[in-house]
């Protein structure tokens, strides 16, 4: 091959982030390494975005709304380490153990505009992304290390080629296309790592960094893998990541949200639980506010019925109760969800849009509640 055209090669493979051999998974135990591309979790071959070997992809019931963004979530632990099942919070992972979760929009073909889809319809099995189809934002990594848990966000390159190290954040400028031509300019914030430490501190008497997503309750579910559909906890006890899980059928199980024949008070309470829960709950970093939505909690004030806000400032919109059966306009909980402003607005983090379609979950549940709170 002549010189000249060994160089288009090396060009063209520059470009395109073309590589002939996939990095292998690794545990930095101390190094914070520049490109995502070094920890061998994703990595860009040719066209596409794939995880590496032995990097199990997984999914959620219900997942945490950030402006419409599709996320592939991966979990990697050294060869001979595994995860104990514990029930009611994240698994128990090993040190060493990499936690990986990319942002992602469908392309609409204009630039800085990205369109609202099916994530499923753009994650081929095992977690392959095509890139001519997707506009990837961010890569944020947990990692185990031995002195605990580590929080690193990286930024995708313009080109798709890399993801760069980026401790301080950023805000990306974006256009939401929906499918009724509706066009909504909005930023996206990719978190710096002290933000990210905060969302990831769901015990506010430690504030260690902790997993958040992955509980046996959120991972309960089937997912397409190469090999064909099988459930999510099985899949990671049978690939040695996973010990002690019961029987899927009696590990818990949240609700899909969006799943409409689902009884309407399983997915309004998955959906709390994926959103709020993890400050919202006795020992969070919310438990101040006396307004706990995991799960576990029983119809009644601590869920928000009939009770009044504690610190809310004006969050509260001059309503007087979190939740007022039967009347979701006049419930703080929901004004708050359908807000953008910084002092009113919940979650305080991770969204700059409305999740329009999470509201109007959230009213249909309001509005079914019986009773009232008096005059």
């Amino acid at each position: 091959m002549p010189w000249f055209a060994r160089l288009a090669v090396i060009l063209v493979c520059g470009l395109a982030g073309c590589s002939d051999t996939a990095p292998a998974p690794r545990f930095h135990a101390a190094a914070n390494p520049q490109l995502l591309s070094e920890w061998g979790q994703v990595h860009v071959t040719g066209s596409e975005l794939r995880v590496g070997e032995n990097v199990v992809v997984y999914d959620l019931n219900t997942p945490l709304f950030t402006d419409y963004a599709l996320k592939l979530r991966t979990i990697w632990m050294p060869q001979g380490r595994q995860a104990q099942y514990r029930e009611g919070e994240a698994l128990d992972f090993p040190v060493g153990t990499v936690i990986t979760k990319t942002f992602y929009y469908p392309r609409t073909g204009t630039a800085g505009e990205v369109g609202r889809g099916d994530g499923h319809s753009l994650l081929a099995a095992g977690g392959t992304l095509d890139l001519s189809r997707v506009q990837l934002i961010e890569t944020r990594i947990l990692v185990h290390r031995e002195d605990g848990w580590d929080a690193l966000p990286y930024r995708w390159r313009e080109d798709q080629s890399e993801a760069i190290l980026h401790r301080v954040g950023d805000i990306v400028p974006l256009i939401l296309a929906g499918e009724d031509g509706e066009r909504q300019a909005f930023n996206y914030v990719m978190p710096d790592v002290n933000q990210c430490a905060s969302c990831h501190a769901p015990d506010s008497n430690t504030r260690e960094i902790a997993p958040i997503g992955p509980k046996p309750r959120h991972l309960n579910r089937d997912f397409e893998y190469p090999g064909g559909t099988r459930n999510q906890l099985d899949h990671l006890a049978a690939v040695g990541f996973l010990t002690g899980s019961p029987a899927p059928a009696d590990a818990p199980r949240n609700a899909d949200w969006s799943d409409v024949t689902a009884p309407l008070e399983g997915r309004a309470r998955a959906y709390l639980d994926a959103n709020c829960s993890h400050c919202h709950s006795a020992i969070g970093p919310a438990d101040t506010s006396g307004l706990h939505l995991d799960p576990g909690t029983p119809h009644g004030p601590a869920l928000g019925r009939c009770k009044p806000p504690i610190a809310a400032g004006s969050g509260t919109g001059n309503r007087r109760y979190d939740i007022v059966p039967g009347n979701p306009d006049d419930s703080i909980l929901l004004f708050r969800m359908d807000n953008i402003r910084p002092d009113q607005m919940m979650p305080e983090l991770g969204r700059s849009t409305v999740h329009i379609e999470g509201v109007e979950l959230i009213r249909e549940w309001i509005a079914s509640l019986d009773g009232d709170c008096g005059p």
